[in-house]
């Protein structure tokens, strides 16, 4: 269930019109954009940039799911996300992965209930000579053991 979000029509708007000039072309990048800014895609920032790109509303809902890097509902300030592919599951992920579930009280998949974390398993980070690794926003942590997850997590209180 999506949370209401305060949603800048007056951002978005110059964002569209001065960075991508209304072209319909750049509806990826326009998404991008509001993905980041948000931490999601809010289904009024949908419907909005499809009318302001005069794009059916189905053609931009099919882009946002289609992509994994776009997110429908609302995520937490910090992701995290633990590789439990093959080089970090042999390592012990499994561990790490109970260990962030347990200090968070969430399965992966959710988010916290105060907004804090959004949290996700992934089958590879791309730094397997390194694992286990976590990565919380753009910050990857190696060579994890479940002691250091406590350490880790105090980083974004």
């Amino acid at each position: 269930m999506e949370q209401a979000h305060d949603l800048d029509l007056m951002r978005l708007d110059t964002l569209i019109e001065e960075k991508f000039d209304n072209n319909p072309e750049a509806l990826i990048m326009v998404l991008q954009e509001v993905n980041a800014e948000y931490n999601y895609v809010p289904q009024e920032a949908l419907r909005y940039v499809a009318e302001k790109l005069d794009i059916p509303l189905s053609t931009v809902y099919s882009i946002a799911t289609f992509y994994k890097a776009f997110h429908l509902e609302p995520r937490g300030k910090h992701i995290i996300s633990q590789c439990l592919g093959t080089a970090c599951h042999v390592r012990g992920a499994v561990r790490i992965k109970d260990k962030i579930e347990s200090l968070l009280s969430i399965k992966a998949g959710e988010t916290t209930e105060d907004m804090r974390y959004t949290f996700e398993s992934v089958r590879c980070l791309g730094c397997c000579g390194l694992g286990p690794v976590v990565k919380v926003d753009e910050d990857v942590y190696s060579n994890v053991e479940r002691d250091h997850v406590d350490k880790i997590l105090e980083k974004y209180q």
